[in-house]
């Protein structure tokens, strides 16, 4: 591969604080061709263009590092375990993974991947000890300087446009042509699509009803997903229906949503159902005791989904061959509950 040539002098360089030496390397890697020519193998080289530049993938990647949410399991789907993941701790289980990755890497009989921290603390040295091939953040919100540091050493795929915004099919797409598996990821698409069509003909009641996917910062504050921001998707998946003034609301940059604040929780009146989560249980308190928030008609009737525990809110947020079967079957009993309460 055109960048296993100089990976040890790279991983080198940066591992003792030369970055900009390690940039320069990269510079040249990077930029020296542009090509579709077929390499060795059926891999045909991809180039991928996003909001941070672009990756140029040589050869059939095999380590792989995924940054952000949502593509280890596109990847571990896809055939390939990740060699390292962002560390996602608020979700994780007593394993200290995500559940539904540490079940389907061992029921593969493969080899955990390693953790790092990322974020605005992204561990770039941990990165590249990891010596890989193909670096995936299509679903992350990697800055600028992050990604020149990284794609100095290995292909990085960014987001497109916006931090932490994507369709889950661009999702599934974008790591598909990645890896050179876009017949795979198109039938993993079909195969999620599948699933919701099950879901939503099991549950013939959820047709009518209608919600809103709400979210908080503190007191005072209020916010709404869109309907194609991935949690809200998974709801509808379900066969549930957005509630139509979401469409009339104005996105706030980079969020996916738009930022209402309290005084304007009135616009929720008609949403038959609202689905939100907690950062903690202090948050939760402190949320539920604003009387503006209590007059909220799903609030004050009981029909507000609210799940506490971790795992599930962060699977049910993301939807990816890995996390669609295992939050369905968690979500349809709490969504039952709720409509139950609506027919009192």
């Amino acid at each position: 591969m055109r960048y296993a040539p100089v990976r040890s002098l790279r991983r080198s360089a940066l591992l003792s604080g030369l970055v900009i030496a390690a940039l320069a390397i990269g510079g040249c890697s990077t930029s020296s061709s542009d090509t579709t020519d077929t390499n060795t193998g059926n891999f045909e080289t991809v180039t991928i263009e996003h909001a941070l530049g672009k990756a140029v993938i040589t050869e059939k990647p095999e380590r792989i590092v995924t940054l952000g949410m949502g593509s280890a399991e596109t990847v571990i789907a896809l055939g390939t375990i990740p060699v390292g993941v962002e560390k996602y701790s608020w979700g994780s289980d007593e394993s200290g993974y995500l559940p539904w990755v540490h079940e389907a890497v061992t029921e593969q009989g493969g080899e955990l991947p390693e953790q790092f921290t990322g974020g605005a603390d992204l561990n770039i040295e941990a990165i590249i000890a990891l010596d890989p091939d193909l670096i995936l953040a299509p679903w992350s919100g990697i800055t600028q300087q992050q990604f020149d540091s990284l794609n100095a050493f290995a292909p990085t795929v960014a987001y497109e446009e916006s931090p932490w915004t994507i369709t889950w099919e661009e999702q599934i797409n974008v790591i598909g042509k990645a890896m050179g598996e876009t017949g795979k990821a198109t039938a993993e698409i079909d195969k999620i699509k599948d699933q919701f069509a099950k879901s939503s003909a099991a549950h013939p009641n959820y047709a009518d009803v209608s919600f809103s996917f709400i979210y908080n910062t503190g007191p005072g504050t209020l916010g709404v997903f869109f309907a194609e921001e991935q949690r809200v998707a998974m709801v509808r998946g379900l066969g549930l229906q957005v509630d139509p003034v979401v469409n009339t609301l104005t996105e706030s940059e980079g969020t996916d949503s738009a930022v209402i604040g309290l005084e304007n929780a009135h616009l929720l009146n008609n949403s038959d159902l609202l689905f939100t989560f907690y950062s903690d249980p202090a948050n939760r308190a402190e949320i539920e005791a604003q009387p503006a928030y209590q007059q909220i008609p799903a609030v004050a009737r009981g029909t507000i989904i609210a799940p506490t525990d971790q795992p599930f809110v962060t699977g049910s947020s993301m939807i990816n061959p890995l996390t669609v079967p295992w939050s369905l079957e968690r979500y349809a009993p709490m969504i039952d509950e709720a409509v139950a309460k609506l027919n009192k």
